[in-house]
């Protein structure tokens, strides 16, 4: 059964312009400074909530909300997410992904079944494991975005921007990157302090350009992008 670490009973920005429940998955392998969900990195968490008792508050919620989201933790950790997305799925509901693209053959099997991706590239490919404290780590993401561009599956690639860990020089040169690769909806967005667990990263903030400014000189890049500050 799929390890359940949270629910969120409705959510309008997780699935932009979607109303959807977000499902958090347990787990993740790796361990970024900025995560905001920290509790969701075990494999196991302190509180789980049984997939039957998520399966029957979406029974409930047939006809209130468009969409269902898988995020974390990162779901495709998880060997039974296809079948808990097949279950939903047959419940009427539009099937979203949140994923860090870190296992791309599971990928593979899940994509078919979603109707949206939401993508986080933590950083250029080169310095993941600076990110994410896990070796190789880039080359599994790359692969990751590759296999989310290949499958035609409509989908947001964003990037979280903490100015003590990416510069707006390195921010530009992977936005560039990106696009060079065929990213064309692309969103950067503030580090957000909730949750995180490292005080350096959450009191070490200030910037020497509004991230919006930022934001304008990339914007051509792509047909579709934003900033959420």
């Amino acid at each position: 059964m799929l390890r359940i670490g949270g629910l969120t009973p409705l959510s309008t920005t997780d699935w932009p312009g979607m109303l959807a429940a977000v499902v958090f998955c347990q787990g993740c392998p790796w361990r970024c400074r900025y995560c905001h969900n920290p509790d969701l990195i075990p494999s196991r968490g302190e509180t789980e909530i049984p997939w039957s008792e998520a399966l029957a508050f979406l029974h409930r919620r047939k006809g209130l909300l468009d969409a269902v989201v898988f995020s974390g933790g990162e779901p495709t950790l998880q060997a039974a997410l296809p079948d808990a997305i097949r279950e939903v799925r047959a419940l009427g509901f539009k099937i979203g992904l949140h994923t860090g693209g870190m296992y791309p053959q599971k990928l593979d099997a899940v994509l078919p079944l979603v109707d949206w991706v939401g993508l986080d590239v933590k950083a250029p490919f080169a310095e993941y494991p600076r990110i994410t404290g896990a070796p190789g780590s880039g080359a599994r993401a790359l692969a990751g975005l590759q296999r989310v561009l290949d499958s035609g599956v409509r989908h947001e690639i964003r990037t979280t921007v903490h100015p003590a860990l990416m510069s707006d020089t390195d921010l530009a040169d992977m936005a560039r990157d990106l696009a060079a690769r065929g990213v064309k909806h692309y969103v950067i967005q503030a580090f957000r302090s909730q949750g995180c667990r490292d005080a350096g990263l959450r009191w070490n903030t200030s910037r020497g350009r509004p991230l919006r400014d930022v934001g304008e000189k990339l914007a051509p890049l792509f047909e579709d992008f934003s900033v959420r500050a």
